[in-house]
């Protein structure tokens, strides 16, 4: 980065450690935080897609829409977190290559010989000539996939809750008036029921905040990944030698996630006291006593 970084040997205090601050893995390393970031913006308004669509589901008077969306809900909600994480990307990575090998390779080759998954290279997701841009970018893809589906069923129990926490009076009162079973939903229920949501999706946005590093197990170069592969002791074979140096890495790793909680708290309350203004909620009726 500097000019005096040419010959790190000669360098000492403070000119070592910008030089050291400013290698190129560091930048890489920068650069997580980003990655981190960028997860969070796709991944929450997937999820709340997913959530949304599972909680609709859920209500549905078709019974198999129904049962759907209750094991949907059910069934990502009752298995650890980290086990998901570790099936959803295989699962869909096999899922891919399987329908691109029934276009792409001969068909009478199965693709499951013995315990092998086994399929043509035209097949494969990705290319092995593909650029490293192009890996990155499918791993990440499964990714937000498998974080989606995982907090989308949570997402979905919250907003199920919370569209059973509309008074019935109000659905009742709108069909009096002649609305449809759809215009009662998108009038009536669903601008209600976010005033209920919002406490229960603020808590799964911070769940959410804090599996982020969860991404180091699906293969993600994360900032744990480069904290754990810079902050480990450097002999002299290195350009940068240093002791183990973990302990400050996740130290500054943990001041991220601290700020990051701090702010969508900060936030997400001034979001809970604007939808809470004028509902007939625990909320509303507070800050109602608190302007009379």
């Amino acid at each position: 980065m500097f000019a005096y970084c040419a010959d790190p040997k000669a360098l000492e205090g403070l000119a070592w450690l910008s030089c050291y601050l400013t290698s190129g893995t560091h930048l890489l390393f920068y650069a997580s935080f980003g990655t981190v970031l960028f997860l969070l913006a796709v991944t929450a308004p997937i999820a709340l897609l997913f959530g949304f669509g599972g909680a609709l589901a859920s209500r549905s008077h078709f019974a198999p829409l129904r049962w759907f969306g209750k094991i949907y809900t059910s069934m990502v909600r009752g298995v650890p977190d980290v086990v998901f994480f570790m099936f959803v990307p295989i699962a869909l990575d096999q899922l891919f290559e399987y329908l691109r090998s029934r276009v792409s390779c001969d068909t009478s080759v199965p693709v499951r010989q013995g315990n092998d998954f086994i399929v043509c290279e035209a097949a494969k997701l990705p290319r092995a000539a593909s650029p490293e841009w192009v890996h990155d970018s499918y791993g990440m893809f499964l990714a937000v996939l498998a974080f989606s589906i995982v907090f989308g069923a949570f997402a979905a129990n919250v907003l199920y809750g919370a569209m059973n926490a509309v008074p019935r009076a109000q659905l009742e009162t709108a069909e009096a008036y002649g609305m449809t079973r759809r215009q009662v939903n998108r009038r009536v229920l669903i601008p209600q029921m976010w005033s209920y949501a919002v406490p229960g999706l603020s808590n799964l946005w911070m769940i959410l905040i804090k599996a982020t590093p969860l991404l180091f197990l699906l293969g993600v170069e994360d900032i744990v990944y480069w904290a754990r592969e810079l902050g480990g002791s450097k002999t002299s074979a290195f350009t940068y030698p240093h002791p183990d140096w973990r302990l400050y890495y996740f130290l500054a790793i943990l001041v991220f996630y601290l700020l990051m909680t701090w702010a969508s708290e900060r936030v997400l309350s001034r979001v809970r006291r604007r939808l809470s203004l004028g509902q007939a909620t625990m909320g509303g009726e507070t800050l109602r006593k608190a302007g009379a």
